[in-house]
């Protein structure tokens, strides 16, 4: 990691574990004194295939846990990009459609990059490309709660379609993507997304990594 690049930190997890509110704490903590150029987030879910080719059952049957639902080569190459200088064009996903929208969001390279999502670890080009990995480690039973309250309220979905899903394909690909890799996490934080020890911890280490990139 040269101190003119990017310093770009991982955050992954669970579905609902709390990595998405660890990321945005971090970041929403941070932006008053760092700035939009200072501190940056990608979620990977902007990343999910765009399925506007597909009807809407064939997209309603994919299995988002698993990595090939994600185009992680897209990721990838932006990650180098952003630490190479250069600005990138993040897709925007809809969770009701299940595809891609037209519009994308212009990210340019920030001193601090968070990037939050579940299936960051498995790809070991994309693991590569980041110089903190950090791992929530939450119950699964809390997990499917937290689930379950989200997306009947955020996605319009019924609880049995959410149950289903999350037999069927979450709690499966858990066990064989996310949980197996946690030994490459350099942290892992206990009691989810609000365990104020680890976000005091994680905001000291980069206003640290700022400092060093200042001198």
């Amino acid at each position: 990691m040269h101190s003119n690049n990017p310093t770009i930190i991982a955050i992954t997890g669970a579905s609902a574990s709390g990595k998405s509110l660890y990321a945005q704490t971090i970041y929403d903590e941070l932006i008053p004194e760092l700035g939009p150029k200072g501190i940056s987030i990608i979620k990977e879910d902007s990343y999910y295939n765009n399925q506007s080719h597909l009807s809407m059952d064939v997209r309603e049957k994919t299995n988002y846990d698993h990595p090939n639902a994600l185009e992680h080569s897209l990721l990838s190459e932006h990650l180098t990009q952003l630490n190479t200088g250069n600005s990138v064009n993040i897709p925007t996903y809809c969770y009701k459609t299940h595809t891609r929208l037209d519009e994308t969001i212009l990210l340019s390279p920030t001193p601090i990059i968070l990037v939050e999502g579940i299936l960051l670890f498995p790809n070991e080009e994309l693991r590569n490309k980041f110089d903190i990995k950090i791992y929530i480690d939450t119950p699964l039973d809390i997990c499917l709660v937290r689930r379950i309250n989200r997306d009947t309220v955020e996605r319009s979905r019924s609880v049995a379609s959410i149950t289903e899903q999350y037999l069927t394909t979450v709690r499966p690909m858990y066990y064989q993507y996310i949980e197996p890799n946690k030994p490459f996490a350099d942290v892992v934080v206990t009691r989810g997304g609000k365990n104020r020890i680890a976000i005091e911890m994680l905001k000291a280490n980069i206003r640290q990594i700022i400092q060093k990139k200042a001198t």
